[in-house]
């Protein structure tokens, strides 16, 4: 069993012409180090899938302040309209491709990252908060996904 942890970009600067280099927030930071602080406590995510956008860049970075990766990548198919069938697919192909990684992590926007968790786990499209994290278990030798919960930065301890 794997689990594929889908996470929403922190709290970013207000829509502009060029959505793909918003800025996170001072808050949006606080939240991406915060559940990064609570990944490492929970689930110690070991491989990372990550959009191009710059907020969610900057997410990532923050969590891995506090979680080291075996494997990661940039992924131009998990931006805000990318299709949640082809993003599905390869993350499945990643996985097979790195049985060493357990826990994937993949950080995105709305709508894709709802769109995903519906893929993987179809009868599941949660609303994601800035910031909150979905949890999935994955039989990767059947191919099955599981949604189990989603967390916010303002429900997690750490």
């Amino acid at each position: 069993m794997k689990t594929i942890l889908i996470m929403r970009h922190g709290e970013a600067t207000p829509m502009q012409a060029d959505d793909a280099s918003r800025n996170l927030t001072s808050v949006g930071q606080q939240q991406a180090e915060k559940m990064g602080l609570w990944l490492q406590a929970t689930h110690a995510p070991s491989a990372l899938l990550v959009s191009p956008y710059i907020r969610a860049q900057q997410t990532a970075a923050g969590v891995k302040k506090h979680n080291a990766f075996l494997f990661e990548e940039t992924c131009a198919d998990i931006v805000p309209e990318g299709n949640p069938q082809i993003a599905g697919d390869y993350l499945e192909t990643l996985i097979a491709m790195h049985p060493e990684c357990d826990t994937w992590l993949v950080v995105a926007h709305m709508p894709i990252v709802s769109y995903l968790v519906d893929q993987l786990s179809t009868g599941n499209m949660p609303i994601f908060n800035t910031g909150a994290v979905a949890v999935i278990s994955y039989d990767e030798n059947n191919q099955r996904s599981q949604y189990l919960s989603i967390h916010a930065p303002s429900n997690v301890e750490v």
